[in-house]
């Protein structure tokens, strides 16, 4: 028996650890600060995550490991792991909250949010966000897959008195619990077949199960797996989704489809690649069918938004998630018929970097949008080239990206990656349906694109009341500075990307586990 006594090494858990604690001290510094004062907390909780971001410096030396069982017959069983994998997702966790970070700084002040619950629940959840990628036993797994997402439950429902924010929240909490309940049934089954949660030690156990005990280990690996795929929003668990974002504040929308993403892909590549590879033929094949519909689910029901809906360009960005969700699935499942996974998981980290960068730019341009046209409709954006020509040039070219078209060069090669991977794994099928979801996608992004350049609509025949020309909005209102860096912070990363693409999926290559 190994012993109980672990090793800690604090450089290894620093990324995490720094953003729990600066959360802290973010939650006890909103008890003594003014009123006034309380736009200092939201400067605090960003100073924290760069230096968060910076700790991961000295880990890229090589591979640590912390929280080892010691013993002879303990092997290399640890709890936390930074490796190479785990610094990647770590960076696009850290990064993406420091965007979101930015975009909520006006928000906060728009929507009247409590500060300082808002800032402890964004670094709370992006440390427990930070901390499942380096998570190599399935109890800390679940317990950094919950610390990430109950803060974020909070964070839809935070504004107080709005029936849609509450709706939103509670169709999350529901989803998410429910999610969470499978998951440790699962987690129980394979604990119960294997007699560990490390996850190399289970993947040793799942090759030589009893076999009275094989049905249990089955269901365990099924359960583990649908479990996972509520957070990922894969279809058919998707359907809080749309409804979630457009009652959430556009910063924790944003949030949610880039980190939620995150942390849901990151949990089922190692449970899948690093805990069950020896059951890859249950789970592979479940994720290349659970691929199709989602991108199939997502990409129709936004190509059937109407551009005149309340909401409408807050439920396109939702349905392109999960359609986007469905392209992501894809290598994973792939990975399963792969002798060599390291590189269907590396077209998964590439595709999710240039993701997360386009699409929270994406959002920064609609919290722009939505300053002066609250109804977050599609229709809202025609004529942002003339009101805004630099915002309405970066909406163009994320949404260019996402589409996978010239300039958005990123996101074609990223699309042609997961391609080539479904190809080489003999999933052809899966490829077919992708390209069909693809030309889908084409016509409802490259829609959205041209009501940017199109002159706005004139105004009605009949005069306008005096009471309605007061109320019309300026045609240029001031855009917040965080704002501004948050939309040219993402289209610069989109642009950076797009210039050297290959070495994007070279450095997500090296995610080997």
């Amino acid at each position: 028996m190994g012993s109980l006594v672990q090793s800690v090494d604090w450089l290894a858990i620093a990324p995490p650890t720094v953003t729990a604690v600066v959360a802290l001290a973010i939650l006890v510094a909103d008890l003594f600060l003014p009123e006034g004062r309380k736009p200092l907390l939201g400067w605090i909780a960003m100073a924290g995550l760069v230096l968060a971001g910076l700790s991961l410096l000295p880990l890229l030396d090589g591979d640590r490991s912390t929280f080892c069982l010691t013993g002879t017959d303990a092997g290399n069983a640890c709890s936390y792991t930074a490796d190479h994998f785990t610094l990647v997702i770590q960076l696009l966790v850290l990064g993406g909250a420091l965007l979101t970070a930015l975009l909520s700084v006006s928000a906060i002040a728009d929507f009247k949010l409590p500060a300082g619950e808002f800032w402890f629940l964004l670094l709370s959840s992006a440390a427990g966000a930070a901390l499942l990628p380096a998570s190599r036993d399935l109890a800390t797994l679940v317990v950094a897959l919950e610390v990430a997402s109950l803060p974020a439950f909070a964070l839809v429902g935070l504004r107080r008195g709005d029936s849609r924010s509450s709706e939103a929240a509670l169709k999350f909490f529901l989803s998410s619990v429910t999610a969470t309940a499978v998951t440790l049934l699962g987690v129980s089954f394979v604990y119960a077949a294997t007699g560990t949660l490390h996850l190399t030690q289970v993947a040793d156990g799942l090759t030589h199960v009893d076999p009275r005990l094989a049905v249990l280990a089955k269901a365990g690996v099924a359960l583990t797996l649908v479990g996972f795929a509520f957070k990922t929003a894969a279809a058919p668990f998707h359907f809080w989704v749309p409804d979630t974002y457009v009652g959430a504040p556009l910063p924790i929308a944003a949030y949610l489809s880039v980190i939620g993403k995150a942390v849901g892909f990151t949990g089922l590549i190692l449970v899948t690649v690093v805990a069950f590879p020896s059951y890859s033929a249950v789970w592979a094949p479940a994720l290349a069918v659970l691929a199709a519909l989602t991108m199939t689910a997502g990409n129709v029901a936004a190509l059937r938004q109407r551009p005149d809906r309340r909401h409408s360009a807050v439920r396109l960005l939702a349905w392109s998630s999960v359609g986007q969700a469905g392209y992501l699935l894809v290598p994973i499942a792939a990975a399963g018929y792969a002798d060599d996974p390291s590189r269907a998981i590396g077209s998964t980290v590439a595709y999710a970097l240039m993701y997360a960068a386009v699409n929270l730019g994406a959002f920064a341009v609609a919290a722009l949008v939505a300053r002066t046209s609250p109804a977050h409709r599609i229709a809202d954006y025609r004529g942002l080239y003339a009101r805004h020509p630099l915002a309405a040039l970066a909406l163009g070219f994320f949404l260019l990206c996402l589409a996978g078209l010239p300039p958005g060069v990123i996101g074609l090669f990223a699309k042609v990656t997961v391609f080539s991977v479904a190809v080489d794994a003999g999933l052809g099928w899966l490829a077919v349906v992708m390209a069909l979801n693809v030309v889908i996608a084409l016509y409802y992004y490259l829609q959205w694109t041209a009501v940017l350049f199109r002159r706005e609509e004139p105004a009605a025949e009949a005069p306008a009341e005096p009471a309605e020309e007061a109320a019309a909005p300026a045609p240029r209102p001031r855009v917040p500075a965080p704002l501004t860096v948050a939309i040219t912070l993402a289209a610069v990363l989109g642009v950076v990307l797009s210039g050297a693409p290959q070495t994007v999926l070279r450095f997500a290559s090296q995610a080997l586990l």
